[in-house]
Order: structure tokens, then sequence, then C-alpha cells
């Protein structure tokens, strides 16, 4: 089992928005799919500036080769969506993690 993170910076006037989105647009349509499961939304309290907030979101993924079909078949056209919505006001970094203990 692997976790497919993206960190999100968030400029705080987007936060509202950024959240309302995540909840009711992105998380909908991963979970839709069925490649990746059990999205967990997180605040990161260790980096936070004046201007913006950092939130993580997780999902549960079976292997590498699940997550490349859905990015290449959902993924890269829900990120340019969210970049559509929010310019330059979001930047994510997405990171592939593999589950230890």
């Amino acid at each position: 089992m692997l976790i497919y993170n993206t960190t999100y910076h968030v400029l705080t006037a987007d936060v509202k928005n950024f959240l309302i989105y995540v909840q009711e647009v992105l998380i909908p349509a991963i979970e839709g799919s069925g490649s990746l499961k059990n999205a967990r939304l997180t605040r990161i309290l260790s980096h936070h500036e004046d201007d913006s907030e950092c939130f993580s979101l997780q999902f549960e993924v079976a292997d590498s080769a699940t997550l490349h079909h859905w990015y290449a078949h959902q993924g890269a056209r829900l990120n340019a969506d969210l970049l559509k919505t929010f310019k330059d006001e979001i930047i994510g970094i997405p990171t592939l993690m593999e589950i230890i203990l």
C-alpha cells in the first residue's frame, strides 16, 4: 500500500474556498475513480506564514502502476482544473510514500 500525498501552499485569502473545493469537488472526483481511497486532509502546523497556510491531502493507492494510470486518465485533468480555479494562488507538491509499519 502506498500513500499519495499532495502538500498545498494556500494564500490565507483563498483558504476557505480551497477547503470547500477540496471537500465538495476534488475528493469526490478522486475517490469516485475507485483507484485512490481513504482521503485525509490535514492542516500542516509546522509551516505557517502570515499570508498563507499549508495542507496535506493524502490518499491510499495499491501501487505505483495504479497511481500512474489514475493520473494519466484523471489526475492531470483535475490538477489543471484546480490551477484554473485558483490560478497561481495555490502551489501543490506531490509525494509518493510507502507505508512501512
